[in-house]
């Protein structure tokens, strides 16, 4: 499990998925999450502005896990 460490109340989900390098613009997080299978805290989700909060834990189709701390 890797750590995303924020600095403000939430990030979104197309934040994180353009932070840790599966897209390269905020436009492609509705075509990935389309694509790939992402979960959040072990639930499918397919909202690229989802808000994730510290103590959130995102699992992408890779299999790669990602936990927001501060």
């Amino acid at each position: 499990m890797e750590y995303i460490k924020i600095s403000t109340e939430y990030i979104t989900l197309g934040q994180l998925l353009k932070e840790v390098g599966e897209i390269d613009t905020g436009g492609m997080a509705k075509w990935y999450l389309s694509e790939h299978e992402v979960y959040v805290n072990n639930e499918l989700e397919n909202r690229r502005g989802r808000k994730l909060y510290i103590g959130n834990v995102v699992q992408l189709a890779n299999g790669q896990k990602y936990e927001i701390i501060s």
